[in-house]
């Protein structure tokens, strides 16, 4: 036995979209919706015999016409029970602070920056010191190859006037 078909409506403001299928989840699929509209009351099923007239001529098509002035949604009707009264609206809460564990994370965490800064210091001043002396070597050992080296050049220059 097939399903009984329901007409369910759906507008943007502009259009009204009516669909005629079996059910809410066929109607959001029609629809192409992502979100549950009946939930949010953005979609209703329609008890309009001119829209179920229209869409049932036309199973699980999607008819456009202009939207109408009435709302969508049908006014509440008057109940024997009187509304409940409005919520209160939430007391503000103190916003809460750190935790202990938190802040000591946060202190361990200083001191570990602190400690390694101070290592990172302490390398470069050996680096600094070893570059000194690396300097120093250098200085020696030039002063020693010029020292050298004019002595040679004079030897050689001697001996070469001794060919003469």
């Amino acid at each position: 036995m097939a399903a009984r078909l329901k007409v369910f409506v759906t507008s943007d403001g502009f259009t009204d979209y009516v669909v005629a299928v079996s059910s809410r989840a066929k109607a959001l699929a029609a629809w192409g919706a992502h979100q549950d509209l009946f939930q949010t009351g953005g979609a209703r099923e329609t008890d309009d015999p001119e829209l179920i007239a229209a869409a049932s001529a036309q199973p699980g098509q999607v008819l456009r016409r202009p939207s109408t002035v009435t709302p969508l949604i049908p006014p509440k009707r008057a109940s024997a029970k009187p509304a409940p009264p409005p919520p209160k609206p939430p007391v503000p809460t103190k916003p809460r602070g750190p935790t202990p564990a938190q802040l000591r994370k946060v202190a361990e965490l200083e001191a570990e920056l602190e400690a390694t800064a101070e290592r990172h210091a302490a390398e470069l001043a050996v680096i600094a010191a070893e570059k000194r002396d690396l300097e120093q070597r250098r200085d020696a050992s030039e002063a020693q190859f010029l020292s050298r080296r004019s002595e040679l050049r004079e030897a050689l220059r001697k001996a070469r006037l001794a060919l003469r």
